[in-house]
């Protein structure tokens, strides 16, 4: 008995999701190459992370507010610092793009921005004072770059090997193309907003290709049982397949989404961008789930077949005897 379900669509709905299979598909080709060209020609606004430049870090004399102090600093010329607590509620660690001579590790040219931000951030009520200053070098930024990469393809070939171990090589190679897909659109949002991509936004796509593979597993999942229990035509294994996990995919989605968005609303501008990044993936690889990765198993070599799902059986006429 079921003290406590939650539909938000009923479990019997029969949408026909593989009629538009070839429209969809289409367009997310059409919104995959858009988003290629559009990081291509545009690149990212690269915060400090990626391009280096000054970091200081203030002590005030009581619990600083982080929007207001970012809100001086953009006043004062300093747009796009980054500003977030460390140790107490009085200490700010403020990074700032590189600016003219600064782009160097000029310690007279550090001093002299670290004094201006100074001058920028205390009130007359709650004063600061200067613990550290230095510059970070565009090196750095070339190293977390380098290594964000390689986390993305180990995030893959991961997903690639599990999934066929676990289900199929045409389930692993679809579920790779989906979560690549969901990432190369989110990505591309940044690129055409124009806003920082920093190390939170780069946690973000790795934490959205672990959302969007899930989402895509769960389809997948049902996709195998389908084949092998019912005795229907393969487009319409998919068309219930989708439909009895899509209740499912909408409230695991939606819960996602809500939570995310509360970080976005009240977690301060420090994660701001990891948020925003999670809000969007999650719509992606929610759509990505329910009109790609099931149309995709029906085409081409990609199509998968009640042969590729049946356990292995070493005598040919007792696979043909399955069901």
């Amino acid at each position: 008995m079921k003290l406590f379900p939650l539909h938000l669509i009923p479990n019997n709905t029969k949408f026909d999701f593989m009629r538009t299979r070839h429209i969809a598909v289409a367009l997310s080709l059409l919104v995959l190459f858009a988003s290629i060209g559009l990081i291509v020609v545009k690149g990212f606004n690269y915060a400090l992370d990626f391009t280096g430049g000054t970091v200081i870090e203030a002590r005030f004399e009581k619990p600083a507010d982080v929007d207001g102090v970012r809100e001086r600093l953009e006043r004062a010329g300093y747009g796009g610092a980054q500003v977030q607590n460390f140790g107490s509620g009085a200490d700010l660690l403020v990074r700032l793009q590189p600016h003219g001579e600064e782009t160097s590790n000029n310690a007279e040219a550090n001093n002299r921005v670290a004094q201006e931000v100074l001058a920028a951030i205390s009130t007359p009520d709650n004063q600061a004072t200067v613990l550290r200053n230095e510059f970070v070098g565009p090196q750095v930024g070339k190293e977390l770059a380098r290594n964000g990469l390689y986390a993305a393809i180990f995030v893959i070939v991961g997903f690639l090997i599990y999934i066929a171990f676990r289900f199929e090589m045409k389930f692993a190679i679809v579920a790779s193309i989906t979560t690549l897909f969901d990432v190369v659109v989110t990505a591309a949002y940044f690129s055409l907003s124009g806003k920082d991509f920093d190390l939170t936004v780069l946690a973000g796509l790795l934490s959205v290709m672990g959302f969007s593979i899930n989402d895509t597993i769960v389809v997948f999942d049902r996709v195998r049982e389908n084949f092998r229990s019912l005795r229907v035509e393969p487009l319409e294994v998919m068309n219930r397949s989708i439909n009895q996990t899509l209740s499912r995919t909408i409230i695991t989605s939606l819960v996602f989404f809500l939570s995310v968005l509360a970080l976005y609303l009240y977690g301060g501008g420090s994660l701001e961008g990891l948020a925003l990044t999670q809000m969007i993936g999650c719509v992606v690889g929610t759509l990505s789930s329910i009109f790609l990765a099931c149309p995709l198993l029906t085409m081409g070599p990609l199509r998968v077949t009640k042969q590729d799902l049946l356990p292995k059986a070493k005598d040919v006429e007792a696979l043909a005897r399955r069901p």
